[in-house]
């Protein structure tokens, strides 16, 4: 694996690829890995050759008052991680390699940045769409890999995608989950073993939700009642949010209908978690029946 740690070097590198005919794949993130990354690095190794993979905690996108400082990092635990799943190039600059003193510029993805997270989190999705944006013209992906945890964020990237003709097709895999249902994040690490098991509730709650949609349910009003009264039994867990929105425009909903998502966010002492819910009614067979499939 190359450690590539300046913007020129990792350019070059690609430009060798794509002359060559290779397809890039590529998976940005902020280190400290758990196995959610590494599975959008499997799926990235089946799809493509070279994979790239970015470590770079991006400051643009920390509110005042968030955990930039203390976001963990552990670069060379990330890195044996990264050698032994065979990723090619390991991108990792500075903080002043992608945003040198003159740098003037953002991007933002007008209408759905300000709803949900972007509506707790101000100017966050502004600095993730600069920041990935930056990604894609140094490395210049084929193909690159985002997990449906953060799927507000990855509906983002998509649009700014088709907004601006970018020659890369963004590609969602699933949430991947702890033994007992936690999603992984690297956040998980700042909970405490009490706040840990509490922080189970989101997963439970959303779980208690998915059976009542299996046995007919589609109106939301209800549906949200039964996540938020399985919040209240968790006396750790302060709920920030719940709804059921639209996949595509993320405006709440009143009743299930196509691709929905089940959007949540609590707080567990000092962390922050999100998670989510996919909720797919679709047409059975042409009848008027439907066939409904969750993925948690």
């Amino acid at each position: 694996m190359e450690i590539i740690r300046t913007v020129e070097w990792m350019k070059q590198s690609s430009r060798t690829a794509e002359a060559a005919g290779r397809v890039i794949g590529f998976v940005p993130t902020m280190g400290a890995l758990h196995e959610g990354h590494l599975s959008l690095i499997r799926a990235a190794k089946q799809q493509c050759s070279p994979v790239a993979v970015s470590i770079f905690v991006n400051p643009k996108q920390f509110g005042v008052g968030e955990d930039f400082e203390k976001y963990p990092r552990a670069f060379e635990a990330d890195r044996a991680q990264l050698e032994n799943l065979g990723v090619d190039y390991l991108f990792a600059p500075d903080a002043p390699a992608i945003y040198p003193p003159e740098f003037r510029s953002a991007v933002r993805v007008e209408g759905l940045s300000e709803k949900w997270e972007g509506r707790a989190r101000p100017g966050h999705f502004q600095g993730v769409t600069t920041i990935v944006l930056k990604l894609f013209e140094i490395v210049r992906p084929r193909f690159a890999y985002f997990g449906r945890k953060d799927a507000q964020q990855a509906r983002i990237i998509r649009q700014m995608v088709s907004d601006l003709n970018l020659d890369c097709e963004i590609v969602v895999c699933p949430i991947v989950h702890e033994a007992d249902g936690l999603a992984m994040s690297s956040r998980n690490a700042y909970l405490s073993a009490a706040e840990r098991r509490a922080a189970t509730i989101l997963h439970r709650a959303l779980a208690a939700m998915r059976g009542e949609i299996e046995r007919g349910a589609r109106a939301c009003a209800p549906l949200l009642e039964t996540f938020r009264a399985a919040i209240a039994s968790e006396p750790l867990a302060k709920l920030d949010y719940v709804e059921i929105v639209d996949a595509d425009s993320f405006e709440p909903l009143q009743f299930l209908r196509n691709d929905c998502l089940v959007l949540v966010a609590a707080r567990f002492g000092a962390t922050r978690l999100i998670d989510n819910m996919l909720v797919r009614i679709l047409p059975k067979d042409g009848e008027r029946r439907e066939e409904c499939i969750i993925s948690l």
